[in-house]
């Protein structure tokens, strides 16, 4: 067992350099090992993504070492899988800090936009406490690919005084739009799940890769562009191996 690790998870937001805070980069700076995770030749682009930001913002001497990240099987139910993938993670975790800060230190992970949401790092860094790891967790909070598919598409994330709901794909392809939500903002949606709502009095903001060079954006009526986004979708997942988007979905009418 090592010395006590500070774990700092970073916020880094959609891939674009200039998205990271201030905290984010004197985070980066006084770490003393900063770990990359590898998703499979596939999605290499996300790998050279972050090794673009640590060459961008890294003065220090920090070591940045790339670990490879367990997958996780996609055969239901998928609680239990996402369960057993993340104490997959955390074991890679472990060996990485026993081999790298035998005798503890500070470590740093990039967190594709903030933590809090829809992530998993906080959850992979309780469970290595709960195994009795000496780990102090800190958060630098980063941009959400929620602000910056609204700041792209120029719109408020909410109507007047109205509430928000963020769900997942998933959930809306099971339970359809949620009671009387005026606003939806859908993440880790996979298959297009909007496909399968009524489309009438529905419009939809679109963004894929938020804050790239190939940033892709479409809004309008979803019975009019709902099927242009799923080809749209289809033709870039095929073009760059791996695809990451986000839409908001609101009823018509409702003051924006």
């Amino acid at each position: 067992m090592t010395g006590t690790v500070d774990i700092h998870l970073i916020g880094i937001g959609t891939g674009n350099p200039n998205h990271l805070t201030l905290a984010a980069i004197r985070a980066m700076n006084g770490a003393d090992l900063i770990l990359l995770p590898r998703k499979g030749e596939a999605k290499s682009d996300l790998l050279d993504l972050r090794w673009s930001i640590c060459d961008s913002v890294l003065t220090e001497e920090t070591r940045v070492v790339e670990f490879d990240l367990p997958v996780r099987s996609e055969t239901p139910p998928y609680l239990e899988a996402v369960d057993a993938w993340h104490a997959a993670i955390a074991g890679v975790w472990a060996s990485q800090i026993d081999r790298h800060l035998p005798e503890g230190g500070t470590l740093a992970l990039l967190v594709w936009g903030d933590p809090s949401l829809y992530d998993s790092t906080l959850r992979i860094a309780e469970r290595l406490q709960r195994g009795g790891r000496a780990l102090r967790v800190h958060v630098v909070p980063g941009i959400t690919s929620i602000q910056v598919l609204t700041a792209a598409h120029g719109i408020a994330l909410n109507g007047l005084g109205a509430p928000v709901t963020i769900t997942t794909g998933r959930r809306l392809r099971d339970g359809g739009w949620p009671g009387n939500a005026e606003t939806l903002v859908v993440m880790l949606d996979g298959t297009c799940a909007f496909a399968a709502l009524p489309p009438e009095g529905l419009s939809i903001w679109w963004g894929a890769y938020l804050g790239m060079p190939q940033q892709c954006l479409i809004a309008g009526d979803l019975a009019e562009i709902g099927p242009q986004i799923v080809r749209r979708r289809a033709a870039l997942r095929a073009e760059h191996g791996w695809i990451m988007d986000v839409y908001l979905l609101r009823r018509s009418g409702s003051d924006a």
